[in-house]
């Protein structure tokens, strides 16, 4: 069970913002402060299990800085993320799923978890309508930033992939094939292709969203946070794209044209 510090910290953020019990958490994080305050991890993700107690909860474990063409075998029970402590953690100690995905994939705990990360490989794309944040769109889903912004919020590049493929997905082409074992032991051949590095602004969303009483953001003990519902975060990003098919992108980013987009 949590302690009362850790619950007392992030079970009244999910209540004040109406997520819930029975819904879908994504949670993204980077808790340094915290545990330099003696937060404990394991405290923490049972904190957000006991409120989502009839629900699922999901952390993405990405793996695309250590698989890649050249080191391309990837183990649902073995390949660390480098997500942070708090997804490893609940990882290796909580999830009873991960989407078999090379590079983005996402674990997950609770009665849907294993229906929204059954698909993950299907695409191409890292985030397509099959990966769990497509799939989650039908579901009351809702994203918690712990020690990070919206910068980092994989949701987003769904409506980049089906709005604009390849200005922010690299070419056919390129794409690999990576041997990825699911926890049965069976071997998928994945074909996948990579996002290009592109210079986003994610956080530009965060204020709109504000204005409109519809992302809560502030602070545990220094640590900030943010809280939005998929549904309200991508309804923004898609009206955005759909005016300007480069509008997840830095303005300087936005004027870079064909052979100009960094790598």
């Amino acid at each position: 069970m949590a302690t009362s510090r850790e619950a007392a910290a992030f079970r009244p953020i999910l209540k004040r913002f109406g997520v819930p019990s029975d819904g879908v958490l994504i949670v993204h994080s980077a808790i340094a402060i915290l545990s330099r305050q003696g937060y404990r991890a394991e405290a923490m993700v049972d904190a957000l299990m006991e409120h989502m107690r009839d629900g699922n909860l999901f952390m993405p474990t990405m793996t695309w800085r250590t698989v890649t063409l050249e080191n391309p075998n990837w183990d649902e029970m073995k390949t660390p993320s480098h997500t942070g402590v708090l997804s490893e953690i609940f990882r290796t100690q909580y999830a009873n799923t991960r989407s078999i995905h090379p590079t983005h994939s996402v674990a997950g705990l609770g009665p849907a978890a294993r229906l929204l990360t059954s698909r993950h490989h299907v695409d191409n794309t890292p985030v397509s309508g099959n990966s769990p944040y497509g799939l989650m769109r039908d579901y009351e889903t809702y994203i918690l930033m712990i020690g990070v912004g919206l910068e980092t919020c994989t949701a987003i590049h769904l409506p980049e992939e089906t709005i604009n493929v390849d200005l922010y997905v690299r070419p056919v082409e390129t794409a690999g094939v990576y041997p990825c074992r699911d926890r049965h032991g069976t071997v998928h051949q994945v074909l996948a292709r990579r996002h290009w590095r592109l210079d986003r602004d994610f956080n530009q969303f965060g204020k709109p969203l504000m204005a409109k009483g519809k992302l809560e953001a502030g602070a545990i003990e220094g640590c900030p946070y943010m809280i939005v519902s998929q549904r309200d975060l991508l309804r923004e990003v898609f009206a955005a794209l759909i005016d300007n098919p480069r509008a997840t992108l830095s303005i300087k980013a936005q004027q870079c044209h064909g052979s100009d987009l960094p790598l």
